[in-house]
């Protein structure tokens, strides 16, 4: 480990820019975008499944606060969000003084649950779409076999849904890796944050800016190829036989 450290530095010795040192703050930044979108988007789609059944319920009381939520979180933009919850929290009478304050005055959980709330939201209707187009038969086979309601939506539905909103989460996924670039707007030196250190050091904007553009575009193609092998495995009953 220490030779490749000498020679990737002898390698960086006669650049002015792309130091070990500012290697390190992409690589910090790297980091905290890839904990951020990772961990937002396993709790919102955790919170996503239980919010897409309870949208299709035939109760008014159930379905209409979750619909109130989604369209909120969907019609608003992503960064009034966060600006909300981040400078928002500040407000709330007597937070200051509670051990919430010791985790929300930290720039990147108000973030978490800005992007957490928002992907939610969306995952919400994309799972509820692929629920609603469930066939009636796939439902009327579970029925004759004699499972429940609950049953047939954790046997049936649920996995054929999951198998039918696979395109749809991919594209919010990588929606999500696009959108987590916002997140140094409130302090939190992601990948965008890294490169606006290294321009504002260097006076280097296109150098700074398209070496992260870079990172993105092998994390998105990363994304891309992980979802293309699931739908190929998952959905591989749906492919044309070949003879």
């Amino acid at each position: 480990m220490t030779a490749f450290m000498t020679w990737l530095e002898n390698q960086l010795a006669e650049n002015s820019i792309f130091t070990l040192q500012t290697l390190s703050y992409y690589g910090d930044g790297l980091t905290t975008t890839v904990q951020l979108v990772f961990l937002s988007l396993v709790i919102g789609l955790i919170a996503a499944v239980p919010l897409a059944i309870g949208r299709g319920s035939k109760h008014g009381w159930i379905k209409w606060p979750i619909f109130v939520y989604t369209y909120v979180f969907r019609g608003t933009p992503l960064l009034i969000q966060l600006y909300l919850i981040y400078y928002g929290v500040v407000f709330v009478d007597g937070i200051q003084e509670t051990w919430l304050w010791v985790i929300l005055e930290k720039p990147f959980v108000p973030a978490l649950i800005a992007f957490t709330l928002n992907t939610a939201a969306y995952t919400t209707e994309i799972f509820r779409g692929a629920i609603k187009s469930t066939s009636k038969g796939e439902i009327e086979a579970a029925r004759a076999y004699g499972m429940s309601p609950r049953q047939t939506m954790r046997r049936i539905i649920i996995p054929s849904a999951f198998r039918r909103a696979l395109p749809a989460y991919g594209n919010e996924v990588i929606f999500m890796l696009h959108a987590s670039a916002i997140a140094s707007v409130v302090t939190i030196m992601d990948l965008t944050g890294a490169a606006r250190f290294v321009y504002a050091r260097y006076y280097a904007p296109f150098e700074a800016f398209l070496f992260v553009a870079a990172i993105y575009l092998c994390l998105t193609f990363t994304i891309l190829y992980f979802f293309r092998y699931l739908e190929k495995k998952l959905l591989a009953h749906l492919q044309p036989q070949t003879s």
